[in-house]
């Protein structure tokens, strides 16, 4: 269950994902590391312009030149021509469209694809279910909660779940159907099957979330 780049905008058309961090700057000519939040880095050479988002502010800048690996990714943008200038964007979020973001795999899905999914348990399934099943089986399914964030953990990514207010967790003695957040590691020991498009995702164990 692979994660690559964090989508930044709603309308598909106009998404733009994060496929980058600036770590800091890099010889004497502006230019700066670069960490790819994908782990792959073929897309960056091919990118002509990119927009950085450091807070609330974006500002786009075309790419003047690419070099290194994905463990030494080095890019340099134009008007950044000092040392100085490289520094200051420093943490800033390297943003691009869809179109121009890592391809994903079988297998693999945007950060914020993720976001906003239900996450819901089928007390029939045993295993991850169809497609097709997640919607079939809306009716009998447990609506566990909704992802609201994708967090980096210690051994991989972690959903943050907000819990369903009626969802009842044994464990809690104090209000059982208060609303409160959780994390679920997204490994196949707990997801299932993800169905980005009707934006629904298999848990498969409700006791991770106690």
């Amino acid at each position: 269950m692979a994660l690559l780049g964090k989508k930044n905008q709603p309308a598909q058309e106009m998404q733009k994902l994060i496929i980058g961090i600036i770590r800091g700057t890099h010889g004497l000519s502006g230019k700066f590391k670069v960490e790819s939040t994908s782990g792959e880095c073929e897309h960056f050479f091919e990118l002509q312009e990119v927009t950085l988002k450091i807070g609330t502010t974006e500002k786009t800048y075309k790419v003047e030149s690419v070099e290194g690996n994905v463990n030494s990714l080095i890019m340099k943008l134009s008007g950044i021509n000092t040392p100085e200038d490289a520094k200051k964007l420093s943490g800033s979020e390297i943003l691009v469209t869809r179109d121009k973001a890592c391809p994903l795999n079988e297998g693999e899905f945007y950060v914020e694809d993720l976001k906003q999914c239900k996450l819901v348990y089928l007390p029939n399934e045993k295993k991850p279910a169809k497609i097709s099943g997640l919607a079939e089986n809306t009716e009998s399914a447990i609506i566990a909660g909704t992802i609201t964030d994708v967090l980096e953990g210690g051994a991989g990514k972690l959903l943050e779940v907000e819990l369903s207010e009626s969802l009842k967790i044994p464990s809690d003695s104090t209000d059982k159907a208060k609303t409160k957040t959780v994390l679920v590691p997204f490994k196949k020991e707990f997801i299932g099957t993800v169905d980005i498009k009707d934006k629904v995702i298999q848990l498969m164990h409700l006791w991770i979330l106690e």
